[in-house]
């Protein structure tokens, strides 16, 4: 008996081996990976650049908060859209007086006089339930539902009608993270389907309005059977449903893309949507508080999730603008913030440099070939193709991966070029360069977590 224990212990040994290769050989290959060997076409313009990073958040930090004292912080950015939520329990007091709702703006009006500030427009979340509607609490069901729908119906009517303030192109999402906040489903008795098709109805009625997008569901992540739900429900309906809505925290970028394949491959299902916005309505690397976003690691991530989804999807939304206030009365407390709270000064943070980053990119995409397992970059010209630029990042989870890329321009015109580094941490540095070729090869060691926007630009 003895003598075959040894040898059990060697099966199970191997059994548990093959069990793991999968996740051996995702490790090696990890590990491994492939380095950069970035070549740009100098002639190569593929079209407009996609900007899907151009739009921004915030949560629920505090019912008074205001955009005006980061105004023209926020207005280098161009964002395009400003996402809220707690719309009803923040900005929106619904009152219940004798069977028949009353509304007061006043708060939220000055929000969206703020966000027209900055020449972008407003991106409702739905939410939460105006608790003079709800059978419970913020996340509950109304105890009646047509009031619900009047509720929106209402909303649209404000923001979008002609009686009210007249914007155009104004988004409205219905609820946000429904999975996490009220414990929906797409069944049984709080079903978030009912909830939708209120919603929708009353969207449908809201009257004299400019033209606007509707839709859902900012689901926590997502979920193949939230999205094949929605739309079939939808489609035996008849309700609208302009764009499909869903959040992402994860350190890796991977995690996104696979989201977007995922709901590609339930879209294949429904023809009918074939067109529909794709919108990622809350990203970070962590969905707690985390000491990453306080730092570069954060920027990297931005900067890496935004070149890795353009093209990809409509719109991404950085969560968040502004940190909510420490009770330990830090002001760098890992919160999600472009900015720190307004007791400390309301300092930009590493990820609002990321941002500025990319708005410092032409309007123009460039073909380029060679990127590797942690540097990613994105090519941009200006349409006289008068320079080129290739923003480099090097994004590692670990935050231990370094490499000497290669830069390799090429279809050059002219033989004597200046060529500027700007670095993510601010710094510049800019050199004088030639070649006696059509092309021009330049290398660049970059750290983990940095990143550069190189832009070689023909000497007078």
């Amino acid at each position: 008996m003895k003598s075959i224990l040894p040898i059990l212990a060697g099966l199970a040994i191997i059994t548990l081996l093959l069990s793991q290769l999968d996740t051996i050989h995702q490790f090696l290959t990890r590990a491994k990976g492939e380095p950069a060997d970035l070549i740009i076409d100098t002639q190569s313009i593929l079209g407009p650049l996609p900007r899907p990073w151009r739009n921004l958040a915030q949560g629920g930090e505090t019912a008074d908060w205001q955009i005006t004292p980061l105004q023209s912080k926020l207005a280098a950015l161009n964002p395009e859209y400003i996402r809220i939520d707690h719309l009803y329990d923040f900005y929106v007091n619904v009152s219940a007086n004798s069977g028949s709702l009353t509304f007061d703006w006043s708060k939220l009006d000055t929000l969206l006089r703020q966000i027209q500030a900055l020449d972008a427009k407003p991106f409702i979340s739905l939410s939460y339930m105006p608790p003079a509607i709800s059978e419970g609490d913020i996340t509950d069901m109304p105890r009646n539902w047509p009031d619900w729908s009047l509720v929106v119906q209402r909303t649209i009517e404000h923001i979008s009608g002609s009686a009210g303030l007249n914007l155009a192109d104004v988004y409205y999402e219905v609820w946000n993270e429904p999975d996490l906040f009220g414990q929906w489903k797409t069944y049984g008795a709080k079903n978030y389907l009912t909830l939708y098709q209120l919603a929708a109805q009353g969207a449908a009625r809201a009257a004299a309005v400019q033209p606007f997008k509707f839709g859902g569901p900012a689901i926590t992540a997502f979920y193949p059977n939230w999205a094949s739900s929605l739309f079939q429900f939808v489609t035996a309906n008849n309700l609208r449903l302009d764009f499909f809505s869903w959040h992402r925290y994860s350190p890796d970028v991977t995690a996104y893309l696979e989201d977007v394949g995922g709901l590609n491959l339930v879209l294949e299902q429904y023809p009918q949507f074939f067109n529909i916005e794709k919108i990622i309505t809350e990203t970070g690397h962590n969905s707690q508080n985390d000491r990453g976003f306080d730092t570069m690691y954060s920027a990297a991530h931005t900067l890496s999730l935004s070149r890795s989804l353009t093209g990809l999807v409509d719109r991404i939304f950085t969560f968040e603008i502004q940190d909510g206030k420490d009770p330990a009365g830090q002001a760098s407390w890992g919160r999600w913030g472009l900015f720190t709270h307004p007791d400390f000064g309301a300092t930009p943070k590493p990820r609002y440099a990321a941002l500025a980053l990319l708005e410092k990119l032409s309007p123009d995409r460039l073909g380029l070939t060679g990127e590797g397992t942690w540097v990613k970059a994105l090519a941009a010209a200006a349409p006289d193709i008068s320079s080129t630029q290739v923003l480099i990042i090097n994004y590692d989870p670990d935050s231990k991966h370094t490499e000497l890329v290669p830069i390799t321009f090429t279809s050059l015109t002219a033989q004597n070029f200046s060529l500027t580094e700007s670095f993510l941490r601010g710094q510049t540095r800019q050199l004088s360069v030639a070649t006696t070729a059509a092309q021009l090869r330049h290398e660049l060691f970059m750290p983990a977590n940095s990143a550069v926007l190189v832009t070689l630009t023909p000497a007078p």
